[in-house]
């Protein structure tokens, strides 16, 4: 007996309807980021205590990246007790994640030091530029450089103004770098504007603004 003759063929339709939006609901799922499980979180902070300093510190970065605010007062007992001072900057970052407003001075101190290319790597990643403004007028020559060249990396519209009076600076370090920073930027303008910032910071209530420096 054919389909036509028994109504199948509405059933068949609906059918590979349900399998098509399945289909559809799978892949959207897929594409998403799935929150970190408690696991994934238990499994990094066993890390911490490595006897690695290297892999203590891919675990805090890997904190970092998870932001998970419930282990906050623990990461800040690893930071206090840490010796590395790789794998303790890479905790400062890790508390700057999960909420701690006060790691970001460390991150940029450690410009001025023998671990500047790695707080560079970290605050290019921040949620915006704008938080860093702050630190440009009052530190020194080398922090100034290096911090406009992670504005070269992540700065945008708001940092042209910002950075505008050091490219015409006395130091010809700075004014390069500067210059540099606001061609890298207004390059990325120029490109299609695409959302790639994927480390906002949770959203925190009550916490306190930092001292300044």
């Amino acid at each position: 007996m054919s389909c036509i003759q028994t109504n199948c063929f509405p059933s068949q339709v609906l059918l590979l309807s349900l399998i098509i939006f399945a289909g559809s609901v799978s892949a959207q799922e897929s594409e998403t980021p799935s929150e970190p499980t408690r696991e994934d979180v238990s499994v990094v902070m066993r890390d911490l205590t490595n006897r690695e300093p290297l892999v203590r510190q891919r675990a805090a970065e890997e904190l970092a990246r998870l932001a998970s605010v419930e282990q906050r007062r623990l990461v800040e007992g690893y930071r206090w007790q840490e010796k590395d001072t790789r794998a303790r900057l890479a905790l400062d970052w890790a508390l700057y994640r999960m909420g701690k407003d006060a790691a970001l001075f460390e991150l940029v101190k450690a410009l001025d030091t023998k671990l500047y290319t790695q707080a560079q790597s970290y605050l290019a990643e921040i949620e915006s530029p704008q938080v860093l403004y702050k630190f440009l007028a009052p530190a020194n020559g080398n922090t100034q450089i290096r911090l406009l060249e992670v504005f070269a990396r992540a700065g945008d519209a708001g940092t042209l103004e910002t950075i505008a009076v050091y490219e015409s600076s006395l130091d010809p370090k700075i004014a390069a770098a500067a210059q540099f920073a606001a061609r890298e930027i207004n390059l990325r303008l120029a490109q299609p504007a695409t959302d790639t910032n994927t480390h906002v910071r949770p959203k925190l209530s009550g916490r306190t603004q930092p001292a300044t420096p």
